[in-house]
């Protein structure tokens, strides 16, 4: 069983939502649980998504673009880096390219609070990347929708 902090990570659906945008439901409840918290980032523009996409050699998942061009970088069960800030999709993606140049089709969305970072891959499923287990990468959720599902309880 793989964990992040104390939650269980696993994936729980049969169906990839690469496809699909975020539930408006979970935007909703995210949205009132972020502005409660004043924990609102800075979301993302169009054209900044376009940048980062083609900075990074990347298409981001429907259900990525949601969240950070609603929220920008914000708590979601753990942080979820966007387009703002030093800890941010692009700076480290490209940190994680510099170590490990064979990972390419990722993009680097949070780490797991032991340095290993959590990614989103070609068909949106979100992996974590086990630095000291011989580079073991792991897929934990199908999609980023489902991740913050699994993970996400306001407090």
């Amino acid at each position: 069983m793989n964990y992040v902090g104390n939650k269980r990570l696993t994936p729980k659906r049969s169906v990839s939502h690469q496809e699909l945008n975020m539930k408006k439901e979970l935007i909703e409840r995210l949205r009132r649980f972020l502005t409660a918290h004043d924990m609102i980032g800075t979301p993302a523009s169009d054209e900044q998504v376009l940048c980062a996409e083609q900075e990074l050699g990347v298409k981001f998942s429907l259900d990525y673009m949601d969240f950070i061009k609603n929220f920008g970088t914000a708590y979601a069960g753990m942080m979820i880096n966007a387009l703002d800030g030093n800890e941010n999709v692009v700076n480290e993606t490209k940190s994680l390219r510099e170590v490990h140049p064979e990972i390419t089709d990722t993009y680097v969305i949070s780490d797991d609070g032991s340095g290993n970072p959590i990614m989103i891959n070609s068909k949106g499923e979100v992996e974590i990347y086990y630095h000291d287990s011989d580079a073991e990468i792991e897929t934990i959720a199908l999609s980023l929708e489902q991740f913050i599902e699994d993970n996400f309880s306001e407090w």
